[in-house]
């Protein structure tokens, strides 16, 4: 940049002198008249030339922008000023005998320097085709077939076409360019031909569609389309008759995982529709053709079912997931779209989109997904990835009997799973994260299940301009774009699938030697030999069975609180019949005590949060409600005080001594943000309640109630954790699902206090979490407990972030929190070791054998692609002299384009196997002995197979 910037002044001057009429000698450049005043803008040639010759030069280039030279500048004008006429028909270096101007000699040319006002002629002779196909056979597109008087270039329609894939930019903006590019001035009104402009477009869009599918070869013409024939399929997804076999019978059991079929289902709430137009006035001109479910039978079938109820989900993590159930519909047709694609490849499925009338209801969801599984007939497996799949397939049965019986699938031949993407099983709980967990079963490779999250990401760019569209118009935008993308999708199979594997190759390496370390050091003992036998065999049993014991929870559990409440009071009631301890008190036992005034401590924290947030302007209810509290507080407090005294004589002198201080407070590093209690306020929430672990330091105490608060206070500090964990996960899901579905004023106000009330909570566990560890830091110098604080540590608020969350640092340098890596702490250290020994074990086992899963399926994803792309070609060889013609230069273009089409397909073959021609090395230099000790000789390069997979982990998803 440096280097144009000296010559900065130099470009100016050059953009000034192209002003100007440059040369000195301003004679006609082709016949040396020296009236020359005109020059052409689109020209290479920046000459001047004559009015004849200019007429004659731009005869076959009749929409070049000409300017005049006149009043010392030049002035645009246009070549049908100068007399220039466009004459149509088969006329090439003749004139027509019987033209016949547009109506009122007005045509209007819109392209992609500008838009034109242009003379133009039909030709009116005998046996001339109509107006319409003239105008087509000069590549312009009429607005009608009627009198067409507007029209559009194939260039201008394939320059937006494309434009408005790359950008998403809308036809209202590329329009009104145009116009600009014509007059950026304003001083000359444009003709505005933005509703021609769309109506073209539309058909453009049509058109093309049906081209590129092979519709105009088909004898029995464009209305013999199938539902879902217009989509662009997957090459690598298992396709029936196409790149594997009819029958899959000769292949073995286990083998058949090879050929399984992975689905993502998801919905968008940005894609809405408002409440305009209808079917009746925009109807859709391919309905159900491309990636929509055809329209009158999906609203057939929801009306019918409109009023059955959709349960509630059971688990922590759809509490967001249930709130696009309230979304607000009001003036919205659709309030986003549910849709199913490729969950290895990110492509689009034939009718597997559907609009979505209020929130994602199952009864929706499960006609789109079943649509577009309907085109997979007789597949062995298929694998759902859904972030409620938990949920969703409790009934799923039960609510598919009632689809139309073209969609219902054969579950005789069909095996089905369900999994919950990576990225959102962290908000889950801890059953979801193991049952559904694509990092623990067998079979999936390292699929993470959020191909429809990449997707969204580019569609939503166009979610302004299609809300405000027709029914039938936006879906054939969307399709239009859902088009493209797969399209995409297919033409960088080869370098993504190549990319793949090398990393794949590299990672079930590494992942090969630390399983192999991890199996060294446990066999070391010969109780490690007969664990890691009994582990192999459980896991395997689990695999093939989920209801079987599951390797991968921890066995070994933390204490609840609500547990050692229970425990305790057996206990005290046991000692009282053996006589072993005498109770002070007829209805407190000394665990009740200890127990009640932690209850009477939560009570405290709460009380004391609640009063900081009303703010200086608290209305008389809100102030009323927390004096009521308050006040029932103070009755609590004096009455568990009256027996405290009489197991903890010394709290009396304390008290009349006004001691302060004594109460165990967290650091700074540790600090919550909980309002902490006053010293010297005599408010019911700031009394010090003196636990044993307050003033065992000072006075003397029962060691019975220095074990008894240990044991209460170590359980509570594991329940604070865990109600942190889930406050982390909820917090998360809410914000995702916010930033992603909801938008306007009302909507986010409404998350925003949900998301508050949750972070509140937080809050609060956080606080309770650092009570209970200080009060355990103080009696673990009186009781004897060592080695606690291993999974009890410091808890800072840069520990409260979500799994991935990086918390400011890099993915290579970041630490993930400790509270998500512990399981829990056993009394018995050897019991404790050897559950973490297994759980890992399984974990690292789990990791190299999805590796391992990774590079079969994408040697047989690559082979399925070739095998497709084979197909296609033999497909489109056989269109070439499918359809009879009368006309020989219409047999010839659908030969040509056949032709074209089927080289298209070669050529994407031959660069791939290109590509490809070193896998096999690559992926035999990197073999080693499978998880089991066996031989890895899985599927090769050289054996026919499907799939491609742009699935890009997300940071932080394992």
């Amino acid at each position: 940049m440096r280097v144009w910037t000296s010559e900065q002044s130099h470009y100016l001057d050059e953009l000034i002198r192209l002003e100007g009429r440059g040369k000195a000698d301003h004679s006609c450049h082709a016949c040396g008249d020296l009236d020359a005043s005109y020059h052409c803008e689109d020209c290479f040639s920046v000459d001047l030339f004559c009015c004849l010759c200019m007429i004659k030069f731009h005869q076959n280039v009749p929409l070049h922008r000409v300017k005049q030279w006149q009043d010392g500048y030049f002035h645009a004008t246009t070549l049908k000023h100068l007399g220039l006429r466009i004459q149509l028909g088969d006329h090439t270096g003749q004139s027509c005998r019987n033209p016949k101007p547009a109506r009122e000699d007005n045509f209007v040319v819109i392209n992609v320097h500008g838009i034109h006002e242009v003379a133009l002629d039909f030709c009116c002779c005998a046996n001339a085709p109509s107006h319409y196909r003239q105008l087509l056979r000069g590549r312009f597109f009429p607005s009608t077939s009627t009198d067409p008087r507007t029209a559009a270039t194939f260039a201008v329609l394939e320059h937006f076409h494309l434009l408005s894939f790359e950008s998403k930019v809308s036809a209202y903006e590329f329009y009104h360019c145009l116009a600009r590019r014509s007059d950026n001035t304003g001083m000359k009104p444009i003709k505005d031909r933005y509703s021609v402009f769309l109506r073209i477009m539309r058909q453009w869009r049509n058109l093309t569609s049906l081209k590129r599918s092979g519709r105009g070869h088909d004898p029995a013409g464009v209305d013999a389309t199938q539902q879902g024939q217009l989509a662009v399929l997957c090459p690598a997804c298992p396709q029936l008759g196409k790149n594997v076999p009819e029958d899959l019978a000769h292949v073995s059991s286990n083998e058949r995982w090879l050929y399984s079929l992975f689905l993502a289902i998801d919905a968008n709430f940005r894609l809405k529709r408002r409440l305009m137009s209808n079917d009746i006035k925009d109807p859709g001109l391919s309905p159900g053709w491309g990636y929509f479910v055809e329209e009158g039978q999906y609203k057939t079938y929801l009306c019918d079912h409109a009023d059955v109820r959709q349960e509630k989900s059971m688990c922590v993590s759809h509490n967001a997931i249930n709130m696009a159930d309230t979304k607000l519909a009001k003036g919205l047709a659709a309030t986003g779209v549910g849709s199913v694609v490729c969950a290895w490849h990110d492509m689009r499925l034939a009718s597997g989109v559907g609009d979505l009338q209020r929130g994602e209801k199952y009864m929706n969801m499960d006609y789109i997904v079943f649509s577009a599984l309907s085109a997979f007939a007789s597949t062995p497996i298929v694998n759902f990835s859904y972030d409620i799949a938990c949920q969703w397939h409790k009934k799923l049965w039960r609510r598919v009997s009632t689809l139309p019986s073209q969609l219902q699938p054969n579950r005789a031949h069909t095996a089905f799973n369900f999994f919950v993407p990576k990225f959102h099983i962290a908000a889950h709980i801890a059953a979801c994260q193991t049952n559904f967990s694509f990092n623990w079963t067998p079979g999936v490779g390292r699929t993470d299940g959020e191909a429809p999250e990449r997707g969204w990401a580019d569609i939503n760019r166009v979610a302004a301009s299609t809300k405000e569209m027709g029914p039938g118009s936006r879906h054939e935008v969307l399709d239009d774009h859902f088009g493209d993308w797969n399209w995409k999708k297919v033409t960088a199979f080869g370098r993504v699938l190549l990319r793949k594997i090398k990393e794949a190759v590299k990672a079930k390496t590494e992942h090969r030697h630390a399983l192999t370390e991890l199996e060294e050091s446990i066999k070391q003992s010969d109780l490690g030999v007969a664990s890691l036998t009994n582990w192999t065999n459980e896991v395997l049993a689990w695999e093939l069975d989920h209801s079987n014991p599951n390797l991968f929870e921890s066995r070994v559990t933390a204490t609840t609180q609500a547990a050692v409440r229970l425990e305790l009071l057996m206990q005290d009631a046991q000692d009282l019949e053996d006589r072993f301890s005498v109770s002070l008190h007829s209805d407190v036992t000394p665990s009740i005590l200890i127990s009640t005034g932690l209850d009477i401590e939560h009570t405290q924290q709460r009380l004391r949060a609640d009063n900081g947030s009303l703010g200086q302007h608290a209305t008389n209810e809100q102030q009323t409600k927390i004096l009521a509290r308050s006040n029932s507080l103070q009755c609590r407090i004096e009455a568990w005080t009256k027996i405290q005294v009489l197991y903890m004589p010394s709290v009396s002198q304390l008290r009349a001594t006004n001691a302060t201080g004594l109460n165990h407070t967290p650091s700074d590093d540790e600090e919550s943000g909980c309002p902490r209690s006053r010293p010297n306020s005599v408010k019911p929430e700031d009394f010090q309640l003196l636990f044993p672990s307050d003033i065992c330091s000072y006075a003397p105490c029962d060691p019975k109630l220095l074990h008894i608060e240990w044991s209460l206070r170590f359980a509570q500090a594991n329940d604070a954790l865990d109600e942190c964990r889930s406050h982390i996960r909820l917090h998360h899901q809410l914000l995702r699902f916010k930033s992603q579905h909801l938008r306007g004023q009302c909507a986010n106000t409404r998350a925003r206090k949900t998301v508050q009330a949750v972070d509140d909570r937080l809050v609060l566990s956080h606080d309770k979490y650092l009570c209970a560890r200080s009060a355990l830091v103080c009696l673990s110098r009186h009781v004897d407990h060592v080695r606690w604080d291993r999974g009890l540590q410091p808890l800072k608020k840069t520990d409260l972030r979500p799994i991935g969350d990086l918390g400011g640092q890099t993915l290579g340098t970041a630490i993930m929190p400790w509270i998500w890596l512990t399981h829990g702490i056993s009394s018995h250290d050897s019991e404790g070791l050897q559950d973490t020994l297994r759980v890992e074990w399984c974990k690292a086992r789990a990791r190299h054998n999805r590796w391992q899963e990774e590079i079969q399926l994408l040697l047989v994803k690559m082979q399925h692609v070739l095998a497709f792309l084979a197909w296609e070609a033999r497909q489109w060889d056989e269109r070439a002299t499918l359809r009879m013609v009368e006309r020989s230069e219409y047999a010839e273009g659908l030969i040509t384009y056949a032709n074209r089409q089927a080289a298209i397909r070669c050529g994407l073959s031959a660069s791939f196997s290109g590509m490809w021609r070193d896998v096999g090395a690559l992926v035999s230099a990197g073999l080693d002995y499978g998880a089991e000790g066996e031989q890895d000789d899985g599927p090769s390069i050289d054996r026919p197979s499907i799939d491609e997979p742009p699935h890009e982990d997300l940071d932080g998803v394992d």
